[in-house]
């Protein structure tokens, strides 16, 4: 099974979706289940991973029935308040659902840089390993090292997948210092990495694949193919290019990887990262 491990999903509205800019026309609509199946088809892949692109339960829960209805909505990425006394209630609810896979928190956007490592935050992640939810990393580059300390505080078995591979600066050309603080996260077996996201942190103009290949140098060697996920950050990523055309950066890059290698970054890696049945 091929699957897409990241994109989301929504009906436009500027209340809930302030954060799309000027030159974010593109995607300033819905888009839904029946927008995604064609694109999927285009490539020839099975599936997807839905992740939230709002903070609330009302979200989630929204997601979730999708997903009762769109048997290519393998998994949901999901958010509740880890913050909250309430979190493991919150928690047990979602992880009810047979489709509840991951939850997320969107930690760029806070303005404490040292958020996640907040004691009420650290206390909410360590409930997802009783539950089998993994936890989707979300961050900037400045939040690396702050990213292995939330890491080595947490339990070897609970499984962490980063985001749009924390989104280095690709259009500025920059590696350093995230090439050296991925390598280290890295180290961790128990986190995985989403190889998506990246052509909306490059020019979304005059981006080229070679623009993103030294940083999926980076991540292959650091993560190696048995923990990189492909994924597209659809419909974000239309700001930047097509559909076909942002996975065929990864498509091709991998191409000369053996058929078992692929086949891992393709889709296996996503169904053990998320524990998809």
């Amino acid at each position: 099974m091929k699957i897409d491990s990241h994109q989301h999903y929504w009906h436009f509205n500027t209340a809930d979706y302030g954060w799309m800019g000027e030159n974010m026309s593109a995607i300033k609509r819905d888009f839904l289940p029946e927008d995604l199946v064609p694109e999927l088809s285009s490539i020839d892949f099975d599936g997807s991973i839905a992740v939230h692109a709002r903070q609330s339960l009302e979200e989630t829960n929204w997601l979730l029935r999708l997903a009762d209805l769109n048997p290519h909505i393998k998994g949901v990425v999901g958010w509740v308040d880890l913050q909250s006394e309430q979190a493991e209630e919150q928690i047990s609810t979602f992880a009810k659902h047979p489709k509840a896979v991951g939850v997320r928190h969107v930690i760029h956007d806070e303005a404490d840089v040292d958020f996640m490592l907040r004691p009420e935050f650290i206390r909410g992640i360590k409930l997802l390993e009783k539950y089998k939810l993994t936890y989707d990393i979300l961050i900037f580059p400045k939040h690396l090292k702050n990213t292995i300390q939330l890491v080595k505080q947490c339990s070897k078995k609970q499984i962490f997948v980063v985001d749009h591979i924390a989104k280095p600066l690709i259009k500025d050309g920059i590696l350093s210092p995230w090439k050296e603080e991925i390598a280290e996260l890295a180290k961790f077996p128990n986190v995985y990495c989403k190889v998506s996201g990246m052509v909306t942190e490059a020019d979304w103009n005059n981006w080229k694949p070679e623009d993103i290949k030294p940083y999926l140098d980076v991540v292959f060697e650091a993560f190696g193919p048995e923990r990189i996920l492909i994924g597209s950050d659809w419909p974000v990523c239309l700001v930047a290019g097509k559909y076909s055309e942002v996975m065929n950066v990864v498509i091709s890059y991998i191409s000369d990887f053996t058929e078992e290698n692929k086949l891992k970054i393709l889709g296996i890696n996503a169904i053990n990262a998320y524990n998809i049945k």
